[in-house]
């Protein structure tokens, strides 16, 4: 497709903060376009089935849409992506998704995107353009010798899988210590290798740190910590302490839950300065609008490749009143609830 048409706008990246954007947007009359890569919500719905947020609902609810669960309780993994799909509805927004955006060429106020669907390279430009890509594209890897085998993966799914095995779970964050909680009451084996001397309880939901701790007390989950993984084989994990003590265990299934990465390759390839040690775009947190002129990023992809987690969604809706007053002159609709620093939802 190559299109003499300019938009005003074109959102990329079709989670919540995207999805709350082009809310905005179509409230605002703004004509725009909007691509993902994937489906909507993506990066949410690679969670493990029934995964639930630690933020409140009425945090995470976008565009002034009521985010409301049967039982009461903060939202599952499959409740808000239902909730996605309604307001997706209910505003009837326009989405091309799996059509991901392989590059980004500002010049004399046009921004000039192409995406690559099945269908073939496509041509398509606006006089502005919102990243709101997150910063978990690929995960963290540990590059050690067996991390392809088929039987690891950085991913948890479902727990069913594990039934009855031995299962290896390395990472010692909220991720990791649900997934072991999950896994040994679907009846695995779970060992956990974790290369500080302890959890920080912090960044770990408050209802999973007493049940996890008993456990690993009673040896029911062996917990490993001060160690590293040096290698994987198709049937055991040779680990070090930190004191240089190798040793071998056992395992039909390894975890790898040592968190994910942004891809700032779009970024770069517009122009956007990153930096710092997470790698985070240059933006104005008053406007923000990165260093390119007309080019602006919201949600966690502000935060680069978060360290220690500090964005998510419930302090991003912000972000989407500041663009549209910045770029379109007009107050967002979406309901604004204060950020407030808490743990990252996995």
């Amino acid at each position: 497709m190559n299109t003499d048409k300019i938009y005003q706008a074109a959102i990329i990246g079709a989670g919540p903060i995207g999805i709350e954007l082009a809310v905005a947007m179509k409230r605002a009359g703004v004509e725009y376009v909007h691509f993902d890569a994937q489906q909507i919500g993506y990066t949410i719905s690679w969670y493990a089935p029934q995964t639930r947020f630690f933020s409140s609902n009425e945090r995470i609810s976008i565009a002034g849409v009521p985010l409301l669960t049967p039982e009461q309780m903060k939202a599952t993994r499959e409740q808000y992506l239902t909730y996605l799909r309604g307001v997706v509805e209910q505003f009837d927004l326009a989405i091309n998704t799996y059509e991901p955006v392989i590059d980004l060429q500002p010049r004399d106020g046009i921004i000039e995107i192409i995406t690559q669907p099945a269908s073939g390279q496509r041509h398509w430009r606006t006089r502005s353009v919102v990243l709101c890509t997150g910063g978990t594209d690929r995960p963290r890897m540990l590059n050690v010798p067996g991390e392809n085998l088929p039987h690891v993966s950085h991913y948890f799914q479902d727990p069913h899988q594990y039934f009855r095995k031995k299962l290896l779970i390395v990472g010692g964050r909220n991720s990791a210590v649900e997934a072991a909680l999950r896994c040994h009451h679907a009846g695995a084996q779970v060992s956990l290798s974790y290369r500080r001397k302890a959890l920080n309880e912090q960044g770990i939901k408050y209802w999973l740190m007493p049940e996890f701790q008993s456990l690993v007390d009673t040896g029911r989950i062996k917990a490993y910590f001060n160690s590293q993984i040096k290698s994987i084989t198709p049937t055991s994990v040779q680990m070090q302490l930190d004191n240089s003590t190798s040793f071998e265990i056992e395992s039909d299934f390894v975890l790898l839950l040592t968190g994910y990465e942004q891809d700032s390759s779009l970024m770069r390839k517009a122009g956007v300065v990153i930096g710092g040690p997470s790698h985070r775009p240059q933006f104005d947190p008053q406007t923000m609008q990165t260093n390119v002129p007309n080019l602006y990023v919201a949600g966690t992809a502000i935060g680069g490749t978060q360290e220690r987690f500090s964005v998510f969604i419930e302090n991003c809706h912000e972000h989407v009143d500041k663009i549209m007053r910045h770029r379109f002159g007009v107050m967002a609709e979406a309901s604004e609830l204060p950020g407030v620093s808490q743990m990252p939802e996995s």
